[in-house]
Parts: structure tokens; sequence; C-alpha cells
């Protein structure tokens, strides 16, 4: 297949990546195929930590981050060294074509750094991943969900729901640059703790497991350099293929 000038060879489409719910390798990059216009303005210029399920969601899955003399040489790249001082690249997506390569590679989720590689200290929003815990329910996050939105409403701050394709709910907070990892961190952890002081019986800000009895997670650790999530729109390695799905805040509600 010839994409933006750019052929593909796709291997593999019969493979069940999902084999009870009966979904392909091609069904999962049919599903990229169409939704590239909606997913790359979240993945253009942002270094990947491919999430690849080469065997699907029941085969044996990694995280790859060096892609060095393993793509084509159209496909971008973005140099780092290791903490042993190798030398190595990120794939940078720039188009369709990079999505469906990766998807082809067995990249069930994209997963993008919070900034972009023009201004890689500087995050392009500030995230808040509610993760349920084994006392809570779907109900929790959405109340946690509400709460801070009702927090950034009385700091006139806009916030974006989605959901995390899981369990839980990530809420986007636009930064549009200004800002350093470290005051991005800073902020998610007030409202973070904001919300706990207001919903003190089914969330926490505990890092540790054992510490959070159970109770609704509220992680604000997510804004650091090279962290990743899944992106809008991304798919999950998880039972019933499931998408990170932007929401409305007026849907962010029970049932």
């Amino acid at each position: 297949m010839k994409i933006g000038g750019h052929e593909l060879s796709f291997s593999n489409l019969e493979k069940l990546y999902w084999p009870k719910d009966k979904v392909t390798k091609g069904d999962l990059i049919n599903y990229y195929h169409q939704v590239a216009p909606v997913i790359l303005p979240y993945l253009r210029n942002r270094p990947q930590s491919l999430n690849r399920f080469p065997g699907g969601i029941t085969g044996k899955g990694f995280y790859q981050k060096d892609v060095t003399d393993k793509v084509p040489d159209w496909v971008q790249q973005y140099p780092y060294t290791t903490g042993e001082g190798e030398k190595h690249n990120y794939l940078i997506p720039q188009s369709e074509a990079d999505i469906l390569f990766m998807a082809n590679w067995g990249t069930i989720e994209m997963n993008p750094w919070n900034s972009t590689i023009e201004n890689p200290d500087y995050p392009t929003w500030c995230l808040l991943d509610l993760d349920p815990g084994k006392k809570s329910d779907f109900n929790d996050v959405i109340k946690t969900a509400n709460v801070i939105n009702d927090i950034l409403t009385e700091f006139k701050i806009k916030g974006y729901p989605k959901t995390s394709g899981s369990t839980g709910i990530h809420i986007y907070i636009p930064l549009n640059e200004a800002y350093t990892y470290d005051e991005c961190q800073l902020f998610a952890k007030l409202i973070a703790l904001e919300a706990e002081r207001r919903l003190p019986d089914i969330t926490s800000t505990e890092r540790m497991v054992r510490n959070r009895k159970g109770k609704l997670y509220i992680d604000y650790l997510q804004n650091r350099p090279s962290a990743t999530l899944a992106a809008p729109y991304s798919v999950r390695p998880k039972p019933g293929a499931p998408v990170s799905m932007p929401l409305h805040w007026e849907e962010v509600k029970k049932d």
C-alpha cells in the first residue's frame, strides 16, 4: 500500500490479536488507518515508547524505545543517550504512514511523550490519571473526575477528559509549553491533593499501593520527562480491544 508517498508492506493480517473477540491484526491496522487524521496531532513530533504485541494480547508484549537501524529511512528518529552512555533513537511519527508502520509492527498502543522534540523540557499538557483500586469502581472514577473538573473550573482552568481505555479516566490540562515538567508536576500534585481532601473516603495520592488501602489513586507523577501515556484514540491491549476515547464533561456521568 502506498501512503503519503511511502510504500508499506503489511504482514499476517489474519492473525488474531484478540482471539476471544475475533479481532485481527488487519482490523487493528484498518482502525488506525481510519483514525489517523484525529490521532496524529497527539503523536506528531513526540518520541514513542512502542508497546508491541506481535503475537496479540495473549502473547508476550514488550516496550521498545530504540529503533536504530530497524526502520525505513523515511521514518524520523530522535537521538537519546542511555545512562550507560549508549546512543539510541526514538521513533518520531510525522504522518499516517508512520502510524501504520507502527501498527504493522504489532504496536497496539500508541504512547507519546507529553512534550515534543521541538521543546522537550516543556510539556504541552499536564496529566491526571485516575486509577481505581481494589475497593473502588468506575462510579468512583466518575465522581473523582467531576470533582477535579470542579476544582479546575474554580481556578478558571480548562481540563479535558478521556477514558483510559482500561479502568480509569485521564484528564488533560493544556499548558502551551509555558511551564517546565517540575512546575507541571507540582501543579498536578496540588490539584490531586485538593481532590483527595474533598474525597478522602475514596481517593488517595499515595504512591505505594499498600498505603492506598484499596482507594482510587490520583496519579500526578506521569508529569515527568520521557514519561508516556496512551494517546487519545489509542487502542489498548485489553480484552474487547477498547480505545482511549475523548469525552465531553457532560458525558462523564453514571452509566
